[in-house]
């Protein structure tokens, strides 16, 4: 699945470091939050498994934005931020 810019997704809930040893880039506070693409940076290797040289797939790689007021209450309404999160992480909202 490809997301286009202007897409709403969805973080995954997921914790697969409570399974075992993991390598995870994505914060755990946006984790099953909404957000927006705003813009696809290409496709990488994905680190999770570089990190225990495993073989990795290229993933695609997003710029994702978020409201601040949504995830920390005490930021103002309309401040955002943006990180970066692979593919697998997102679902459509």
């Amino acid at each position: 699945m490809s997301f286009a810019p202007g897409t709403r997704v969805r973080v995954r809930d997921a914790w697969p470091e409570l399974e075992g040893p993991a390598h995870i880039r994505t914060p755990h506070y946006v984790r099953g939050r909404t957000g927006t693409v705003l813009k696809r940076l290409g496709a990488f290797r994905n680190p999770e498994d570089l990190a225990f040289a495993r073989p990795a797939a290229t993933i695609p790689l997003y710029h994702v934005a978020f409201e601040q007021a949504e995830i920390w209450p005490e930021n103002a309404p309309g401040d955002e931020f943006l990180i970066e999160i692979y593919e697998h992480w997102l679902e459509a909202a």
